[in-house]
């Protein structure tokens, strides 16, 4: 058996599960690509092996901190009961562009210089105090100490609030742009979840859950397809059935999917530590 290493090779392994090269799968080339790509985008959204937990950085140019500073007019408002007061809404364009491969992003760092101010960090004045002797100082409970003053330095010391939608592709950075960060010299760097493109890492191709989940799509499509022509005769009396093939994909879907969410789909944030 050929290992599925591209687009092509992967339709083909696909087709040949349902049948093809005995008999005919009624599916244009267009459909198949288009069933195709939906598995890929659903493998990167839900399955940990399609996503990559990754650290990028940018440096913020002039132009980016000229751009912050300005405005766009969101919105300008009539008054619906006087209909004379008007109010023109402004929106910050405070943001970024992101490549659109990224998914979340989950943290953005701060910008501090950490090198001169370690002595004001509560986190080092812990362990210079109170961690003195690690013979008699329960590891475990210095993680979770840590992990829990994360939180209250993010009080303290402030850090750079962020929003971020995927389909927007832009991360917007609420903060002062004019005195916070100085172009040309000041990068940001961010945590974000990324998913894996399939041209670099070909080994997504030989997938088991992919090649599963994409053959159940192609043959819900040719079920689709075949329903068509419920009923219609064929030479030599055969006689069409897709509604048969689209609901044994129909229900071969629904138990990738609910296994997708058991077995291989990460966990909420919330719950990782």
């Amino acid at each position: 058996m050929a290992v599925p290493n591209t687009k092509a090779t992967f339709k083909n392994y696909c087709l040949r599960a349902l049948g093809y090269g005995v008999i005919d799968i009624n599916i244009s080339d267009d459909q198949a690509d288009d069933r195709i790509d939906e598995a890929l985008q659903y493998f990167a959204h839900y399955h940990y092996d399609g996503v990559e937990r990754m650290y990028l950085k940018y440096l913020i140019t002039a132009d980016d901190v000229t751009r912050a500073r300005s405005n766009l007019t969101n919105a300008t408002v009539t008054d619906t009961g006087d209909g004379s007061t008007t109010a023109s809404w402004l929106e910050g364009k405070n943001y970024i562009p992101v490549p659109s491969s990224v998914l979340s992003i989950v943290n953005v760092f701060p910008f501090e210089e950490t090198a001169t101010n370690n002595m004001f960090d509560i986190r080092y004045q812990l362990r210079l105090n109170d961690l003195y002797d690690l013979s008699s100082t329960s590891i475990i409970h210095y993680d979770m100490t840590m992990k829990h003053l994360d939180y209250l330095q993010h009080i303290l010391v402030g850090e750079v609030p962020f929003r971020y939608m995927e389909h927007q592709n832009r991360l917007y950075l609420d903060m002062d742009w004019e005195n916070d960060v100085t172009g040309g010299s000041d990068y940001i760097i961010i945590e974000a979840w990324r998913k894996l493109d399939p041209t670099t890492y070909t080994d997504i191709y030989d997938d088991m859950f992919l090649k599963r989940y994409a053959t159940c799509l192609l043959k819900k499509q040719w079920g689709a397809n075949l329903s068509k022509f419920s009923g219609v005769a064929m030479l030599g009396g055969v006689t069409m059935n897709g509604e048969t093939i689209f609901q044994q994909a129909l229900e071969e879907q629904q138990r990738l999917e609910e296994q997708i969410q058991l077995a291989f789909e990460l966990p909420p944030m919330h719950m990782i530590g």
